[in-house]
């Protein structure tokens, strides 16, 4: 297959050690985070309750907050939501009691003239859904990894799936530095994303595929090298323009979706910069030296066996 030559301007390869050093440090970074600051889990992880208050006004913080102290309790943590801030959601880290849920619903249908929507989750459910959202994430992984290894190779398989993690981790990564809250909506923006970052990767190993097929043989690293950096040049163009489109939907998710669903905004605009980047620079850079070392294996055995 003849390639422009505009196509090879671009050296991914050259650069491959950068990107891996880069990742490295991502990983580092966030050992170091997620070690000493965690995640800031939500109630649907931790035992808790979230109440949901409806006013006809518009409500601040500090209103919320006066009012749950005139029967003496503080929420952890205050959102405000509705086109006039009519809409509040505060969390309480714990289970609160009946007797405290009595009071609440009993004091705002009072003050604000509606009752609040009140939900708890128990240590024995958070602990539930944390352990199930984690199996849908490694089962998740496991079909991928044998769809792939079935449609193309194990090298390629094993590759998309390193780069699934990368992706995951870098969300977590950065959930933990800015310390969103993690709730369902994150592991829903998360398999989202490894829905999206693997469709990258397999449009990005097809193309692989299609020009090795056109290679008359291939010897070496050189080889590969070259097939994979014209590969990746060819992908660019449509990698950008995909990822371009759903940031955009993502930024106004973020932007005019609601507190509702923030996170999974985030966190998805988070991951589809994350995916297009592993798509690109760590799933295909992580094959080619891998393949690399199997064909120098296999040139090993054949000269022993001639020998």
């Amino acid at each position: 297959m003849n390639f422009n030559q505009n196509e090879t301007k671009i050296d991914f390869v050259k650069h491959r050690k950068k990107f891996f050093i880069f990742s490295s440090l991502l990983v580092l970074t966030g050992l170091i985070f997620l070690s000493t600051i965690g995640l800031n889990l939500g109630i649907d992880f931790e035992s808790g309750t979230k109440i949901e208050l409806l006013a006809e006004k518009s409500l601040t913080a500090d209103l919320v907050t006066d009012k749950f102290a005139d029967i003496d309790l503080v929420p952890d943590n205050i959102l405000l939501a509705g086109d006039r801030n009519e809409m509040a959601y505060a969390t309480f880290i714990g289970v609160l009691s009946q007797e405290e849920i009595v009071a609440v619903q009993r004091h705002f249908n009072e003050t604000l003239g509606a009752d609040p929507n009140i939900s708890t989750v128990t240590p024995t459910i958070g602990r539930e859904l944390a352990r199930n959202a984690f199996f849908s994430v490694i089962f998740a992984s496991i079909g991928i990894i044998i769809y792939v290894s079935i449609r193309f190779e194990l090298l390629y398989g094993v590759a998309a799936i390193v780069a699934l993690l990368h992706d995951a981790y870098f969300i977590i990564t950065v959930f933990s530095i800015v310390q969103m809250e993690v709730n369902l909506p994150f592991i829903a923006a998360v398999l989202t994303i490894v829905g999206y970052s693997i469709n990258d990767t397999i449009v990005t190993f097809d193309r692989i595929r299609e020009n090795l097929s056109y290679e008359k043989k291939v010897k070496g690293f050189d080889d590969l090298a070259r097939v994979v950096n014209k590969s990746l040049v060819q992908t660019l163009a449509r990698s950008i323009n995909t990822v371009l489109t759903v940031v955009f939907a993502a930024i106004a998710l973020l932007l005019f979706g609601g507190e509702a669903i923030r996170t999974f905004a985030f966190a998805l605009l988070v991951g589809l910069v994350a995916g297009t980047y592993s798509s690109l620079f760590i799933a295909a850079q992580l094959w080619l030296v891998w393949k690399s070392k199997s064909l120098q294996k296999k040139r090993f055995k054949t000269a022993e066996n001639e020998a």
